[in-house]
């Protein structure tokens, strides 16, 4: 298992050492950086850019394990507590520091103080926390959630959350019908909005929240969906734009809409009967919508976007995973709740289910469907889903002549190298849960077929996409 782990590379949860720095600082950064975000593990003993196993001298390892226990101690505020474990590979020595996410968030270099101590892991790097990710972690600490705080200079709307309230219950309605069971819901009243926390009391007087805001009349500037049709496969040439405000629930279904308008609806023969349907399952866009719309994050001054090309459909949501997420935990049905006042609310609309099923659910209509699985990736401090559309087909022009199919293991890396021509190896393994050897094979092959060239050195260099390579 740890052998498989080296060789996939370094990501957001593993990193390599040579040896152990003798800077304490250019290791604890990266221990810190795991702690903030979804754990990791630092092992000393592996090239970091060959990934070869050079090992530890084994009469080394107890004073090594020693210093490095000590330093974290020391070193880490609030108290770092790891594991720290040696193992032996192919007769060498190898150390591994294992650090689980934390709960006591953030956690920062003490001599360095929060603001300029505070670390987090981005894909493969460890970067410093901006005051955004700064101020998340500071409420994870405290299990506070940013759409439960309270807007003291605003008085509250009666009206509106009167109207929330008819719309929550209009909706309860018309999904349990949908799912032909009879609506049993008492009436919805501002009592059930403040045991929800999406109003507060404060000295007998109520007042309103982020989460009632969003709900309302949605006063947040970057509380918005952009939706974009492109003519292509990048964000150059706009065929059609529209920027949804309002409230979020109402956000949902007119992005959804913008959609559904926007990508092929075809027609099947079965007997006697016509049915029509779309190239992709119209749920699973509505999920990939309703999660964006609940899981960003709001502090962050970015809107979600709905990009739809030729060949995929693509929605962005601000924020990376939360509470030490990663994709493969999502993906087995795990969930963290970022807005616990609009998953309240939501979850009892039915927008969204309670039980971290959406991504499972997303991925099983695109099998039933006959089109590929979603691509799930955390795009720098964003988080990403793409649907590959049916009618898409990219075809390469060899020297004599003759034209190939692109695989969609292709067509994938060929997303990710339009969104970052740096984009590693070992990201788009990580990104795509595949090994680096599957990735470097299928660039092989694109760099055969001339569609692709690397610029440059294989550690500063970037893929350039040869655009005439594709027919």
């Amino acid at each position: 298992m740890l052998l498989d782990e080296i060789k996939v590379g370094e990501s957001e949860n593993i990193e390599f050492k040579r040896e152990l720095p003798e800077k304490a600082e250019k290791y604890i950064k990266t221990i810190v950086a795991f702690a903030n975000t979804s754990g990791g593990k630092l092992i000393i003993g592996v090239e970091d850019r060959s990934m070869e196993i050079v090992g530890v001298r084994a009469e080394e390892i107890p004073v090594l394990i020693d210093k490095m226990t000590n330093v974290i101690a020391d070193t880490v505020t609030p108290q770092l507590i790891p594991a720290i474990t040696s193992a032996q590979i192919d007769d060498k020595n190898i150390i591994i520091i294992e650090i689980f996410p934390g709960a006591a968030r953030p956690y920062y270099i003490s001599a360095m103080g929060q603001e300029n101590g505070t670390f987090v892991r981005v894909n493969a790097t460890t970067r410093l926390a901006d005051p955004v990710m700064l101020r998340e972690l500071q409420l994870q600490g405290r299990n506070q959630f940013y759409d439960e705080t309270i807007l003291p200079d605003k008085e509250l709307d009666v009206k509106a959350a009167k109207k929330l309230c008819m719309d929550m219950q209009r909706h309860i309605e018309q999904a349990l019908q949908a799912r032909g069971e009879v609506p049993t819901q008492k009436e919805i009243t501002l009592t059930n909005l403040e045991n929800w926390e999406v109003i507060k009391r404060v000295e007998g007087k109520l007042y309103p929240t982020i989460a009632f805001d969003l709900l309302t009349s949605n006063t947040q500037r970057f509380a918005k969906i952009q939706c974009g049709l492109f003519k292509g496969t990048d964000r150059v040439v706009f065929i059609d734009k529209r920027e949804f405000d309002g409230s979020i629930y109402e956000q949902i279904e007119e992005a959804y809409q913008f959609v559904l308008k926007h990508i092929n609806l075809g027609a099947e023969i079965n007997g006697l009967y016509r049915k029509e349907s779309y190239e992709l399952p119209p749920s699973a866009i509505r999920e990939a919508i309703a999660n964006a719309v609940t899981h960003r994050n709001y502090m962050d001054r970015a809107c979600i976007q709905v990009c739809v090309y030729d060949d995929r459909v693509e929605i962005t949501s601000p924020g990376m995973l939360y509470g030490g997420l990663t994709i493969d935990m999502i993906k087995n049905g795990r969930t963290r709740i970022r807005n616990a006042g609009i998953a309240e609310v939501f979850g009892r609309m039915y927008v969204i289910e309670g039980w971290g099923t959406g991504i499972r659910r997303m991925i099983d209509a695109c099998k039933e469907y006959g089109v590929p699985e979603p691509v799930l990736t955390e795009v720098g401090t964003d988080f990403r889903v793409e649907f590959f559309r049916k009618k898409f087909s990219v075809r390469t022009e060899r020297t004599d002549s003759r034209t190939d199919d692109v695989t969609q293991r292709q067509k994938q890396i060929l997303m990710l190298i339009r969104e970052n021509p740096e984009v590693s190896t070992t990201t788009m393994a990580k990104a795509l849960s595949c090994s680096r050897s599957t990735i470097s094979e299928a660039i092989k092959e694109l760099k055969n077929k001339k569609i692709i060239v690397r610029v440059g050195s294989d550690r500063k260099g970037y893929w350039k996409i040869i655009e005439n390579g594709l027919k």
